[in-house]
Parts: C-alpha cells; sequence; structure tokens
C-alpha cells in the first residue's frame, strides 16, 4: 500500500511538473502577443491621427478640437508671461546656438547682454515660411541693433542643423548667413517654458520682447502657415521703449516714434481727442 501511494506521489509530482513546464514555455509567446499588440495598435494610431502639417501647408486636415484645445492653453500660458520675469532667463540655463557661424553656448541673459531681446520661435529649419522671416529679421538686423536690442531665433533643430542651413545659400533654400544667433531647443525647454510648443512637437510663430530687467513686455503666436511682420515688431519695440524712458505718458494705437502721446488720466484722453 505504501508504494502505491509512493507511485501514485510521484506520478502527480511529474504531472504537475509537466504543466508547469508547458506554462512557462507559453510565458514568452504571450509577451511576445502582447508586444505586437501594443505596435499594431501604436501603428494604427499614428498612421490614423490626424495631423498638421506645420511647414506652412496642410496635406491632411488637423483635428480641430485636439489643436483648439492646444491653443487655448498655449495661448492662455503666453499671456500670463507679459510684465512678468522671462523663463529661463536669469537662471543658469544655457543654450547652443550658431553665432558668426559658429558654435556657442550661453544663458539668454548673456546673448542678450544687457539690452532688450527680440525672441522669435519658428517651427523647423528647411521648411517655406520661417526662411522668409528669419531673413527678413536678418535683412533689417541693424534696426535692432541700433535700438540696443539682440534678435534671437529659435527653433527645435539641432545646432548642426542650423549651421547647415545658415551656410547654404538662399537660391538653394537656404539662409545665405545670419547677422544674429539661431539657438538649438533641441531638448523644447524653451518652447515649453514660454507654453508654445504644439502637438506635433515643434514651436508655434511666437515672439516675445523682453525688456533690459529681463521681463517680457509683449507677446504674439501665430499658427504655422502665416508669418510675422518686421516693421510692427519694431513699432512696438519703439512703444516699449518709449513708455518706460517716459512712465506718465502712453502709447495710442498705431502709435509711431514723432507721433502724440496721451497722459494716463481723463485730462489727457480729452487733450488727445481734442486735437485729433
Amino acid at each position: 500500500r505504501i508504494g502505491r501511494t509512493l507511485e501514485t506521489s510521484c506520478a502527480s509530482l511529474f504531472l504537475n511538473m509537466t504543466m508547469v513546464r508547458e506554462r512557462l514555455r507559453a510565458i514568452p509567446m504571450l509577451l511576445l502577443g502582447l508586444c505586437l499588440g501594443v505596435c499594431l495598435e501604436r501603428n494604427f494610431v499614428a498612421l490614423w491621427s490626424p495631423r498638421g502639417d506645420f511647414t506652412g501647408s496642410q496635406s491632411r486636415p488637423s483635428s480641430p478640437t485636439r489643436h483648439a484645445r492646444c491653443r487655448l492653453g498655449q495661448t492662455a500660458r503666453s499671456a500670463t508671461l507679459v510684465g512678468n520675469e522671462a523663463p529661463l532667463y536669469h537662471g543658469n540655463s544655457k543654450f547652443k546656438a550658431i553665432v558668426d557661424e559658429d558654435i556657442e553656448s550661453m544663458s539668454l541673459r548673456e546673448f542678450a547682454n544687457g539690452g532688450y531681446t527680440v525672441l522669435f520661435f519658428y517651427p523647423l529649419d528647411f521648411t517655406f515660411v520661417c526662411p522668409t522671416e528669419i531673413i527678413a529679421f536678418s535683412d533689417r538686423f541693424e534696426e535692432f541693433k541700433s535700438r540696443n536690442t539682440q534678435v534671437l531665433g529659435v527653433s527645435v533643430d539641432s545646432e548642426f542643423s542650423h549651421l547647415a542651413w545658415i551656410q547654404m545659400s538662399r537660391d538653394e533654400g537656404g539662409l545665405g548667413g545670419l547677422e544674429y544667433p539661431l539657438i538649438s531647443d533641441f531638448h523644447r525647454e524653451l518652447a515649453k517654458s514660454y507654453g508654445i510648443l504644439s502637438p506635433d512637437g515643434v514651436a508655434y510663430r511666437a515672439l516675445f520682447i523682453i525688456d533690459k530687467e529681463g521681463v517680457v513686455q509683449h507677446a504674439t503666436v501665430n499658427n504655422m502657415a502665416f508669418g510675422r511682420n518686421v516693421d510692427e515688431v519694431l513699432r512696438v519695440l519703439d512703444a516699449i521703449q518709449y513708455v518706460q524712458e517716459n512712465p506718465d505718458e502712453v502709447c495710442p494705437a498705431g502709435w509711431q516714434p514723432g507721433d502724440k502721446t496721451m497722459r494716463p488720466d481723463f485730462d489727457g484722453k480729452r487733450e488727445y481727442f481734442q486735437d485729433e
């Protein structure tokens, strides 16, 4: 009887070990199946999810709800920067940039060198609307320099992409040299901090004017397909500098240097409109 019991126990143990071994063999196949399922799901989503084309046109329609939500959040973030310290301006964060066709690493404050800063973001190198803006700022850089202002362009491209684009001639699609630095925001640190990173992982066409104290005085954000106006940037810069030098005056709509200003009280407003 004891022998029969041992025989039954051994047979049961052998059977259980066999079942365990078979189940263990099935685990890698199960894991492989799960991995394949996740990959297929991601590829399906990537293939069928609507994407906007950040190069200046749209080959496929963007999702209005998705981009509207993002634009609302990003615009709110950008607007709250006005009147506050510019993100990553006074800290120790340094960014690689192309300066006179050399790679340098400096903070935003070091780039500003004690003056005002026009910090403008654009989506990507080697695209279409972007070079028209970058070249427009470069061609008029002396006008910014005469106003004690540094211009800084920023995109999520690497510094090597910036350099290659700058060294390429304009008739070949390049920038043909540049009068101001192009910063590489490869890790999206600046775009995220300024609240202008799009769902596609590139920056919207945002522009910030930062004064000598590192405070944001002006912010605008454009969608991808249309560029900015250098004349308007210069006009706003002139107005900012004027009211900072003349704190008892304000600049009315469309103000240009030499135009009449206004005292910010009821008598000043009456005088302004009486002379119109």
